[in-house]
């Protein structure tokens, strides 16, 4: 009986780690793959599209008459964005993109939870921290003691000394530079 109360705890702990992020990545996933199959039967409103222009420099390209459809996403300041419709236009690669909304309301559902699970809620503006916590912080960061080391190698010093004078000892004349020509060799 205790072996499996101990499993299923021991699993309880390993969903708690990993399970809540393996579904939110699941459901990311399944969303993304939905709003891709919308994409592809030209299943969305064109007035929500966003154009964005990226300057290319490419040697030998063609302006594109029209739009082709791109698959592919972007976060822009924490939005997600599904391209749709690309084409390459004077000199620049004209991207239209959709946003994903779904994706976007998963992941801050995902961040919130994440915060809620691990405690990190921060107090309002209006709302004080108490004040226990702040005193023993700010008495532990705010005293500092300045100690003054005067540490010496005497030792490593000569050691290294030493290693130099031995080294240059063994240098021959012969990789001394001179000012003549060096010999002919035959080949």
């Amino acid at each position: 009986m205790k072996q499996i109360a101990s499993i299923l705890l021991a699993g309880l702990l390993f969903f708690n780690w990993y399970g809540y992020r393996l579904i939110t990545d699941l459901m990311e996933d399944t969303s993304t793959a939905r709003m891709e199959a919308r994409l592809d039967e030209n299943d969305y409103d064109p007035s929500q599209l966003i154009e964005l222009r990226v300057p290319i420099n490419l040697p030998y390209y063609n302006d594109w008459s029209e739009f082709e459809r791109y698959s592919g996403e972007i976060e822009i300041d924490g939005v997600h964005y599904n391209y749709v419709k690309r084409k390459i236009e004077k000199g620049e690669l004209v991207l239209l993109c959709l946003p994903n909304n779904e994706k976007q309301m998963l992941q801050s559902a995902r961040d919130q939870f994440f915060k809620l699970v691990n405690d990190l809620q921060h107090p309002n503006k209006g709302e004080k921290s108490l004040p226990g916590n702040t005193a023993a912080f700010k008495a532990l960061f705010a005293e500092y003691q300045q100690e003054k080391n005067h540490w010496s190698l005497p030792g490593f010093l000569t050691e290294a000394q030493t290693f130099n004078e031995l080294y240059l000892a063994y240098i021959t004349p012969a990789f001394a530079l001179s000012p003549e020509q060096p010999p002919d060799t035959k080949a």
